[in-house]
Parts: structure tokens; C-alpha cells; sequence
């Protein structure tokens, strides 16, 4: 190694200072080219010295460029020149090594850069073909194109729509129930409204008409396009989150499914509104209001008091300037929802919520009667453009009290008399109705249980299930104990333990009526067929039947009583007079026993039962036993 190092420093010894200044001369042109090296020279104040013809200002000058050092102003004497040169070759090897280097990435640079613009000039050109064609492809406009040819389709005849009533006069059976609605909201001052009845009564039909009547006059507050929103509170179902709430509205914050894309990634939330706003204006119909769960009905009662629904959220930020407008109100002002609360319901009053009965108006609608069934199916038939026996009207009145199951056994016997001849009938029978009736595996609910001759130990009592009036057989045995003093007292289990203290009020009445020690007999009680009557107001028909098989006495089968029974024997009053009356008349009962209390509830009848008012179970007795 050291032969070599001696051997290059030989070689270098051997070339002239003169030459080497010119190669080192000739490598700046080729560095700067011509005119960047006169104008770096010039900059530098080497111009004349790099064009002088001594070797010693030559090289001074290569000093300054090379160094870039304007400072320099002595020449190097001529001995100094070879070890001047060297360091000059040194540094313009470092300058050539970083020009390489510095090429080279300006290469890979470019490169770079060209494939980033092509890439970034095709998203350009795939953005502006998706806005020019919109976001249908083949595969969208070919599923647009089926939904378009099913609405273009459909049943080319009719629907159960078509059959119901189209103005309030045709609604059968609910003239009270009508003017009372109408009342309450036909008026300047419209209140929030809960309906109760028992179901295929008209309740929907109603208040949707009634709306539209309320409509046409000039001091309603609603207007034409007043909307009537339509629910089903035993379905509406709700995230505590609040991520989904179809009735009141919900928040689709960024990090949950849901949320708009351009919304989600910037972080912004999106309130959605419910129903209750699509119902602003208008009337908001809740069917079944009393399944609704129980803390959404208190929230829907927030909104009924604020009228208008609140949202709220963390992920909203009131001064991030990209949050649009619309959000913006939403989330400060909240969404309107001034509407008409009308819940429909067929549950009892003290099933609902009390705070949502003291902000409504109650409305209560007639379970329907056979007359107002055989009005129902004749109209039905009347739609239909068909006539239909008298006696066919009778027989769907002896078999259902549901005004929308009369209407569907008109449309089964309709479609069956199709089917057997393909062509339209002119008229139905009763026989046809009965195979209707067969198929639907119906059974009577007018059945009279006016026996006429007066039994011993059976009484005719009163009950409500679901609106409908119910004529209940209550019998008693009694026998002398086994032992004084060891008689047992046995009532159906299933009758619920209300109805089970009545058995011991009975017992009560009675021994200080007939001053009996009743320890002394064994005492049956049953209600036939099993029924829960869990309540007070069996009591008194539980103490005439006790009363008849104790003493012997029989008991008129043509009245039915109702009374909830003190100690003392006083007749206090009960609830559901109206559905237990017209339960009695559908059995064919001639006359109904109930507390003088109640007198004030009875329905509106010109044909009903003989109402007998008493005070205590000694007038009862004197109406009912023979």
C-alpha cells in the first residue's frame, strides 16, 4: 500500500501546476456551465483574477469559487500552490459527490412526483365521470326500474280500506262517542285525547274522520294539509342511547353505524326527527297507547308539554364552523312538535299512566250490539254491490261483536261464492255466511241464559272483560258440617282473592241477616266455567246465591246483580255499569240490580234491561227471589 500512495504522489509531482489549474478550471464549466461560473466569478470578485495569466492569481481565484470565500485576496506563493490545489481537488470532489447524490434523488423525486400526478389525475377524472353519470349504476336503475313496475302493478281491485266508512255518519254504534270526540277537537282549542273500547269498534276510523271535520271549519287551528301520523304503540321500540327512536327522534353520533359519511368524518353528530314531528299541525293517532313502555310515554309526555323535541349530544360542537345549519338548529333550538296527542286503547283506564290521563280528555266507546253488527255487514255488502239475507245478518250478529270481523266474514263468504263459479254473486245467504263461520271456527256470543224458572242456589252476576259485558252463573251448595262448628268454606281458586273476600263479606252479611252460626254448615261456592273475577263487585250475587241454597229460597234466572258487598250488608258501587247493562241485554236478562250509587252511569237504551236501584242487600232480596 505504501508502494502505491508513493507511486501516485510521484505521478501527481509530475504534472504541471499550470495544467492542473486548467483541469480544475475545465471541471467548474462543466459544474456551472459558461455563464453561471462568469456570474458566480463575478459575484465573488475572482472575474479577472480567473482570467489572469499567472498561475498564482488563477489559483486565488479557485480558491474564492471553490470555497465560495469573497474574503481571499492575497495569492499563495508558488510553493504553496500544490498543496492548495490538492485541497481545492478535495472540496470539488465533495461538491461533485453531493451534486451525484443531490441528481439522483431529484431523479427519484421526479419520478415520484410524475406517479403521484397520475394518480392524482385519474381520481380526478373517475370524480368528475361519477358526478357527470350521479350515483345510479346498471344495478341500482335496474332495481328502480322493478320498484317503478310494482307501483305501476298492484291489486287492480279493492282493499279493506275501501270498506270502511268514508264520513262520520256511516260509523255505526258510536253516535255518543262521535260528538264527544268531535267536541274535543273540533273546537279553537283542541285537547289531547285518550279513546278506550274494545277493539273493531271504529276508534281509528273516528278520529281520522274527525280530523278531517275539523279541517273544514274556519276557526280550527288545523290547516287543509293537517297530517294525521298514524303508530302502533305495542311495536314502537326505542334505544335508551337514544341511537334510535322512531316516535320522538334520535342523535346518529360519528362513531356509530348510521351516521352520514360526510358527516361522520368530520366528527359531527346528526339528529334525526320522529314522528312527533312529522305530526306537527296535526293530530299524532297512537294505537294501543297503553303497550307503549312505560319511560317513552314519559318522554312523549315532555314533548307534549315543550311541544317540540331536544336533542343532545357530546360529539356536538357549537363552534366548529363546518357543522351545517340544519344540524345547528336542531341541536339549539330543537325540532317543532306541536301536534294532537289521540291514543287509542283497549286496556281499562287505571291501566294507563296517570300522568298521561290527567294531560287527555277520555272517550269512551259502546262495545257494539247484533243490530249494530247486522248495520256493518250490510253496509259492507252494500260496497260490495251485493245484497245479503236478513237472515245472514242475524247470524253474524249472534256470532261476533267485532264490527271489523263482521266485515271480514262478509268479504269470506263473498270470495268463497267466487271461487265456486268464478262469476260476482248478486247475493249472500245464510248458508253461505254459516260456512263463513264454520271455517272461522266462531262461536255464539249472543246467547240468552234466561232459563225463566227460578232455581235455588244459582245467581246471575255481572262482570267487564275488555269493555264487553259478561253474564256470569255464580252457584252455591251448602251442607251441614261434619261436626258443630267444623264446617269449610271452598270458592274457585281461580276466581282471584278480591272475589274471595267477597265469599267472607257474604258470610258476614249473612249471619247477621238470619243470625245463623254459619261454622256449622260446609259452604261451596263456583263460578261457572272458571272465570277470574278478581274484584268487589261480585259480592252481592256471591251472598244471594250463599243466601238461596242456605235457606231454600229460589232466585229469578231472568235479573242479574252487580254490588260490591260491605260487613253491615250496604250495596256500595261498582265500576263498568254501561259494558255490564249491555252485556245483559245481549243475554236476554229482563232486569239488572245494581247500587243506587251508580245510578248516574247508565247507557243511553230505549231497549234494554229494567234497572232496579238498592241500597242494601235487603232490597236485593226482595227483587231477586221468587
Amino acid at each position: 500500500m505504501a508502494l502505491e500512495h508513493e507511486s501516485e504522489h510521484r505521478a501527481r509531482r509530475g504534472i504541471p501546476v499550470d495544467r492542473k489549474v486548467q483541469a480544475l478550471h475545465d471541471i467548474l464549466l462543466q459544474i456551472y456551465g459558461p455563464e453561471r461560473l462568469v456570474l458566480k466569478a463575478s459575484k465573488l470578485h475572482a472575474l479577472q483574477e480567473l482570467q489572469s495569466g499567472q498561475v498564482e492569481v488563477r489559483v486565488l481565484a479557485l480558491q474564492k469559487i471553490i470555497l465560495d470565500d469573497p474574503s481571499l485576496t492575497e495569492a499563495p506563493e508558488r510553493r504553496q500552490i500544490g498543496r492548495i490545489l490538492q485541497h481545492l481537488e478535495e472540496e470539488l470532489a465533495d461538491v461533485l459527490a453531493r451534486r451525484s447524490i443531490e441528481e439522483d434523488l431529484e431523479k427519484r423525486i421526479g419520478e415520484r412526483m410524475q406517479d403521484r400526478h397520475e394518480e392524482y389525475v385519474r381520481d380526478i377524472r373517475a370524480q368528475l365521470l361519477k358526478e357527470e353519470a350521479g350515483p345510479e349504476t346498471p344495478e341500482t336503475l335496474k332495481k328502480l326500474a322493478r320498484l317503478t313496475k310494482l307501483d305501476e302493478g298492484g291489486l287492480q281491485g279493492g282493499s279493506l280500506a275501501d270498506l270502511r266508512p268514508k264520513t262520520l255518519n256511516e260509523v255505526v254504534g258510536q253516535d255518543a262517542a262521535i260528538q264527544s270526540l268531535l267536541a274535543k277537537l273540533v273546537t279553537p282549542y283542541p285537547q289531547h285525547i285518550l279513546l278506550y273500547g274494545p277493539p273493531g269498534v271504529g276508534k281509528t276510523t273516528v278520529a281520522r274522520l274527525a280530523l278531517e271535520s275539523a279541517r273544514q271549519v274556519s276557526f280550527s287551528p288545523f290547516r287543509q294539509d293537517a297530517p294525521f301520523v298514524e303508530v302502533d304503540g305495542s311495536t314502537l321500540r326505542w334505544d335508551p342511547r337514544e341511537v334510535t327512536n322512531p316516535l320522538l327522534g334520535s342523535v346518529h353520533d360519528p362513531i356509530y353505524q348510521g351516521a352520514r359519511r360526510d358527516l361522520a368524518e368530520g366528527g359531527i353528530p346528526e339528529p334525526k326527527t320522529g314522528l312527533v314531528t312529522d305530526a306537527h299541525g296535526g293530530v299524532l293517532f297512537v294505537d294501543e297507547i297503553g303497550e307503549m313502555d312505560p319511560i317513552l310515554q314519559n318522554k312523549l309526555l315532555k314533548v307534549l308539554e315543550d311541544k317540540r323535541v331536544h336533542f343532545d349530544s357530546p360529539y356536538y360542537d357549537p363552534q366548529d364552523p363546518n357543522v351545517p345549519q340544519y344540524v345547528r338548529k336542531l341541536f339549539e333550538e330543537g325540532a317543532p312538535a306541536d301536534f294532537v296527542l289521540i291514543g287509542a286503547t283497549t286496556r281499562s283506564p287505571d291501566d294507563l299512566n296517570p300522568a298521561l290521563r290527567s294531560r287527555c280528555v277520555e272517550v269512551f266507546f259502546e262495545p257494539l250490539n247484533p243490530t249494530h253488527v247486522a248495520r256493518i255487514a250490510e253496509d259492507t255488502a252494500r260496497r260490495l254491490e251485493v245484497a245479503i239475507d236478513r237472515d245472514a245478518l242475524q247470524a253474524i250478529g249472534r256470532y261476533t261483536l267485532d264490527g271489523r270481523r263482521a266485515t271480514t266474514l262478509v268479504l269470506d263468504a263473498f270470495g268463497m261464492r267466487f271461487k265456486a263459479d268464478g262469476v260476482k254473486p248478486d247475493s249472500l245467504t245464510v248458508e253461505d255466511l254459516r260456512v263463513a263461520i264454520q271455517r272461522q271456527r266462531l262461536i255464539q256470543v249472543k246467547s240468552s241464559v234466561n232459563t225463566g224458572e227460578p232455581q235455588i242456589g244459582r245467581v246471575r252476576g255481572l262482570a267487564v272483560a275488555g269493555f264487553i259485558g259478561l253474564v256470569l252463573e255464580i252457584e252455591a251448595e251448602v251442607f251441614p258440617a261434619h261436626g258443630k262448628g267444623q264446617g269449610r268454606w271452598r270458592f274457585n281458586e281461580t276466581a282471584g282473592s278480591m272475589a274471595r273476600d267477597s265469599v267472607f263479606n257474604a258470610g258476614a252479611a249473612l249471619r247477621r241477616l238470619i243470625d245463623r252460626d254459619l261454622n256449622d254448615y260446609d259452604v261451596h261456592v263456583n263460578v261457572v266455567g272458571g272465570g277470574n273475577i278478581d274484584g268487589p263487585s261480585a259480592g252481592l250475587a256471591i251472598f244471594l246465591a250463599i243466601y238461596s241454597a242456605l235457606t231454600g229460597t229460589p232466585v229469578r234466572q231472568d235479573v242479574a246483580v252487580t254490588g260490591e258487598l260491605s260487613l253491615s250488608g250496604l250495596v256500595k258501587p261498582v265500576g263498568g255499569i254501561p259494558e255490564k247493562i249491555l252485556g245483559a241485554r245481549q243475554a236476554d236478562i229482563l232486569r239488572v240490580v245494581i247500587p243506587r250509587e251508580n245510578q248516574h252511569d247508565l247507557p243511553d237504551l230505549t231497549d234494554g234491561p229494567r234497572i232496579l236501584l238498592v241500597d242494601r242487600v235487603e232490597d236485593a232480596l226482595k227483587e231477586v227471589v221468587v
